[in-house]
């Protein structure tokens, strides 16, 4: 009777485990096809790869109209200022070829609805500035709102402001060599610029030289 009956208990936890398995197979499948399906909690949910496909399917932006306007032909416009000096109109002439030495920045200044124009006139062989000049637009065209002609002198636009640099010269500095410079700051009133502050720099007449003097003990 024992070996007929010895086998039963094996037979059936055979089929135990089995059921299990089967059980356990048919579970992991349905939470695989229900992952598929809902698409909140599959690996396409992981960061870069959601961050990615976000930032793909982002419209782009159309991009904003520029207040900038078209490149003006700065040397007409110096030479048809009624506001500019004979003497340096006479001197604005090409460096080589029809390279005239003249530097034009763009930026806003008054307040306008377009950037306003910034003008230096330079020479060909030093790069001096002769002349400084800030134009407005207007209609048909711009307005001088502007002007310093006392060379060495270079205009610049710094964070809204107009910033005008002079060089100082004292008796026998060389072109090169300045003695020093005045920066002086320029903001817009309303109706035209008025000076904010000015800074005086004074440079080494050591640096570039002859040795530094040697203090007294």
């Amino acid at each position: 009777m024992r070996g007929l009956t010895g086998p039963g208990p094996i037979r059936a936890q055979d089929t135990f485990q089995a059921a299990i398995t089967a059980v356990a197979v048919l579970a992991a499948l349905a939470l695989l096809v229900s992952a598929c399906g809902t698409g909140g909690t599959g690996a396409r949910d992981e960061g870069p790869a959601h961050a990615s496909s976000v930032t793909g399917a982002a419209p782009t932006a159309s991009p904003s109209p520029t207040d900038t306007p078209e490149r003006v032909d700065a040397v007409r416009l110096v030479k048809d200022d009624p506001k500019v000096s004979a003497s340096v109109k006479r001197g604005l002439k090409p460096c080589v070829a029809d390279e005239y030495p003249v530097d034009v920045s763009y930026g806003h200044l008054t307040g306008g609805p377009v950037d306003d124009i910034v003008v230096n006139v330079l020479t060909c062989g030093d790069a001096v500035g002769v002349g400084a000049y800030v134009y407005r637009a207007q209609t048909g065209g711009y307005q001088n709102v502007f002007k310093t002609e006392e060379p060495p002198v270079y205009a610049e636009i710094d964070r809204g402001d107009l910033v005008v640099t002079k060089q100082v010269y004292e008796k026998g500095d060389p072109v090169s060599n300045p003695s020093g410079e005045d920066v002086i700051t320029y903001r817009w009133s309303g109706t035209r610029f008025t000076k904010e502050y000015s800074t005086r720099n004074e440079y080494s007449k050591a640096v570039g030289g002859g040795p530094s003097p040697v203090p007294d003990n």
